[in-house]
C-alpha cells in the first residue's frame, strides 16, 4: 500500500497555477470559436501539450511511470474530462465567459458533495450549507425562469457547463484516488492521448463539416465546422493552446495529488475572477447585476469553505481513504 502526507500548500500553489492556464486556455478558444472547429483546437493542443508533458515524465521518472495496473479507471478519468471539456467549450461559443464558468463552478462544490462518499472526508454541517448556498448562486446565474425569446443562447447551451460540471467533478475524484501512485505528468499524458483519440474519430466522421451544413447554433456549428488551416498569427495562438493544456493537465492533476479534495476545490473560484477580467478585456462582456449577484454567492461559498476547512484544521491520512479505491 502507498502513502502520502498531504501537503496543502503545494496543492492550493498548483491549483492556482492550473486555474491561469486555463483561463488563458479558454480565452483563445472563445477568440478561435468563430473560425475554427472544436476539434481541430482539441486535437492541435493535445498534440502540442503532449510533447511538454513528454517532457515531464522524463523528468520523474521515466517511461516505467506511464506503466499501470488500473488501466480501466484511469479510461474513465481520462474521458470524464473529455466530456467536461467538450461541454464547457460549446457552451463558450454562444454565451460570455463569466456565464459558462459561472455554470461550471458547481463543479468545486460537487467534488465537495462526491468527496463524501468516495474519499471518505467529513464535510460539516456549515461547509454544506456553503455549497447549498453556492447552488443558490448557480441557479441566479442560469435563470432558469428566463423566457426562450429573451436568452442569448437555446437552454440546453445552458445546461452544458452544468454537465461537463458532474463530468469534470467524477475526473476530479478518480485523480485524487489514482494519484497515490500515479504520477502527475503520467496522469497528464493519459488525459492528452484519450483527446487526440476522440478528435481523430471525430475528424474521420465530421471533419468535412458536411453535417454543419444549414445549422444555426454557434455551439453546433462550432462543433460540426470544417477543418481549416490556421491563417497568420493563429498559428501562435494553437501554439499557444498547447502550452496552456500541459500546463492544465500537470497542475490540475499535482494539486488533487498533493492535497485534500475539499481544501483545493474552493481555490479553483479563481477562475471566476480570470473569466469576467478576460471577458470585459477582449470581448467587452461584462456581467448583469443579477449575475453578478450569482457570482458573489458561489465565490462567498467557496471561501466560506476553505476559511472552515483551516479552522477546523483537519489532517486525514491520504493512505487511509484511497485504500478503499479497488
Amino acid at each position: 500500500m502507498s502513502t502520502r502526507t498531504s501537503n496543502p500548500r503545494a496543492g492550493i500553489t498548483f491549483i492556482l497555477l492550473g486555474m491561469v492556464a486555463i483561463s488563458v486556455n479558454d480565452t483563445l478558444i472563445k477568440f478561435l470559436s468563430g473560425s475554427y472547429p472544436l476539434h481541430q483546437m482539441v486535437f492541435t493542443r493535445s498534440a502540442i501539450g503532449i510533447f511538454f508533458s513528454i517532457a515531464l515524465v522524463q523528468m520523474e521518472g521515466g517511461w516505467s511511470i506511464l506503466k499501470t495496473s488500473t488501466p480501466g479507471l484511469h479510461f474513465l478519468r481520462a474521458m470524464m474530462l473529455v466530456i467536461a471539456n467538450i461541454c464547457f467549450f460549446l457552451a463558450l461559443a454562444s454565451l460570455s465567459m463569466a456565464e459558462v464558468t459561472s455554470l461550471f463552478f458547481a463543479a468545486p462544490l460537487i467534488i465537495t458533495l462526491l468527496s463524501i462518499p468516495l474519499l471518505g472526508e467529513k464535510v460539516g454541517p456549515l461547509r454544506l450549507g456553503a455549497v447549498i448556498v453556492g447552488f443558490i448562486g448557480v441557479i441566479i446565474v442560469a435563470q432558469p425562469w428566463q423566457s426562450a425569446g429573451t436568452r442569448e443562447a437555446p437552454f440546453y447551451v445552458y445546461m452544458l457547463p452544468l454537465i461537463g460540471a458532474l463530468t469534470y467533478s467524477i475526473n476530479q475524484i478518480l485523480t485524487r484516488k489514482l494519484g497515490v501512485t500515479a504520477k502527475a505528468s503520467a496522469l497528464a499524458i493519459y488525459v492528452q492521448a484519450n483527446f487526440i483519440i476522440v478528435c481523430i474519430i471525430f475528424f474521420l466522421v465530421a471533419g468535412d463539416g458536411r453535417f454543419a451544413v444549414g445549422l444555426e447554433s454557434k455551439s453546433l456549428i462550432f462543433l460540426l465546422r470544417p477543418w481549416v488551416m490556421p491563417q497568420g498569427n493563429d498559428i501562435w495562438l494553437f501554439a499557444g493552446l498547447g502550452v496552456a493544456s500541459a500546463m492544465v493537465g500537470y497542475c490540475m492533476a499535482q494539486a488533487y495529488r498533493m492535497s485534500d479534495a475539499a481544501t483545493v476545490a474552493p481555490f479553483e473560484y479563481v477562475g471566476l475572477p480570470l473569466a469576467i477580467f478576460w471577458g470585459w478585456m477582449i470581448f467587452g462582456d461584462w456581467p448583469t447585476p443579477i449575475m453578478m449577484a450569482g457570482i458573489v454567492l458561489i465565490l462567498g461559498s467557496g471561501l466560506f469553505v476553505f476559511l472552515r476547512e483551516r479552522q477546523k484544521g483537519r489532517r486525514v491520512l491520504r493512505a487511509k481513504r484511497v485504500h478503499r479505491r479497488y
